[in-house]
């Protein structure tokens, strides 16, 4: 079949909307056509190169619509379901998924290889074979994924705002609850509230957490993150370190999760700062591939037991997480069409992208 798509030639260009061919789904996999796909910073390190992945590629791995046809095999889903898409395919059964840790199932070692988990390809353009950002390419009216990565969710689910739980939401969420476990009473200090950290921020919340401290340069974001939970707001560490020495007395923060636009070496340093004993720096952020230094104090790390712990998808499980987050929404204490700041038509794509960089979105969503 045609669809239309968003299409990434090469580093540093711009995304090039074209009608594409896309094959139709082989064992184990699922057609489906897409409601809205959000618009993540991940797809932009597409853009940078500071996610290596094979090009040609159809970005996006945030999305929802309805299932349009199965593959062979397939009977967890039907046409017409709704669905959410993970941009980690669980499959259920490896080492990790048995052990609860399925946001690090083997099948994820597939999202920035480009083509489908059987090393074929399904969409096609120009001559050449098309990758998919993690297996997904939601930028684009229909695409066919694994079942592996399609989450079923309840009939009436509004699926543009639940596009955005397949990523930044559970990613935010879990960064802070799961990685960082906040707990009641605790201090937390969210450093970069975009798409990822205003989620932290809610999750901190929801967990009952005294102090949150948002701390980003942008003045829109710091503003916004007080709609989300924050009780604090700091331009820059200097002013985020006052602060939570005084609210906490000199104990510092319990968590600091780092959701900054890249993940870099010297916020590792500025985070272990912000926290106290025991406390926990939580990188979510997105690093440079050939970054291999870290700045940080062991003396610190060793005497006051501070911890540094990586964050895949927030530590979370896409089949009980991604359904326990449109619970949380059902029940009024997640926010989510509140996160959606402007809307785009998938031409409008680019223009999308340079809002981000601009600082005026929290997240920006493409609706088919």
């Amino acid at each position: 079949m045609k669809t239309k798509a968003a299409v990434l030639w090469g580093l540093h260009q711009k995304w090039e909307v074209e009608e594409v061919e896309l094959d139709g789904p082989k064992a184990a996999e699922v057609l489906v056509k897409l409601t809205a796909s959000g618009l993540c910073h991940s797809d932009d390190h597409l853009v940078t190169g500071d996610m290596p992945m094979r090009m040609p590629v159809v970005g996006g791995h945030e999305g929802a619509g309805v299932v349009v046809e199965v593959g062979e095999g397939v009977t967890e889903v039907a046409e017409g379901d709704p669905v959410v898409l993970s941009f980690i395919p669980a499959c259920g059964r490896c080492t990790p998924c048995a052990r609860g840790m399925s946001n690090l199932c083997v099948l994820g070692a597939a999202i920035v290889a480009g083509p489908q988990l059987d090393g074929t390809f399904r969409f096609h353009a120009r001559g050449q074979e098309l990758s998919q950002m993690c297996v997904l390419g939601t930028f684009s009216e229909y695409t066919v994924v694994p079942m592996a990565s399609v989450v079923k969710v309840d009939p009436g689910t509004a699926l543009d705002t639940a596009a955005l739980v397949g990523c930044g939401v559970t990613t935010g969420y879990g960064s802070a609850v799961r990685t960082g476990e906040t707990r009641d009473g605790d201090t937390v200090v969210v450093m970069g509230v975009g798409g990822i950290g205003i989620n932290a921020v809610q999750g901190a919340r929801i967990a009952g957490a005294r102090n949150i401290i948002a701390l980003d340069p942008v003045e829109y974001k710091r503003t916004r993150s007080l709609e989300f939970g924050a009780t604090h707001t700091a331009a820059d560490v200097e002013e985020a370190l006052a602060l939570v020495t005084e609210v906490t007395r000199g104990e510092l923060a319990d968590v600091c999760v780092v959701s900054t636009d890249s993940g870099e070496g010297a916020y590792v340093a500025q985070a272990l700062s912000l926290v106290g004993k025991r406390g926990r720096v939580v990188m979510t952020a997105i690093p440079h591939p050939t970054d291999t230094t870290v700045d940080m104090s062991l003396f610190d790390l060793t005497l006051y037991e501070k911890q540094v712990r990586g964050s895949l998808f927030g530590s979370s499980n896409p089949r009980h997480d991604i359904v326990r987050m449109l619970e949380l929404h059902r029940s009024g204490q997640l926010k989510l069409e509140e996160l959606i700041t402007r809307e785009y038509c998938l031409e409008d794509i680019n223009q999308g992208y340079e809002d981000m960089h601009n600082g005026v979105n929290l997240r920006g969503l493409i609706r088919f």
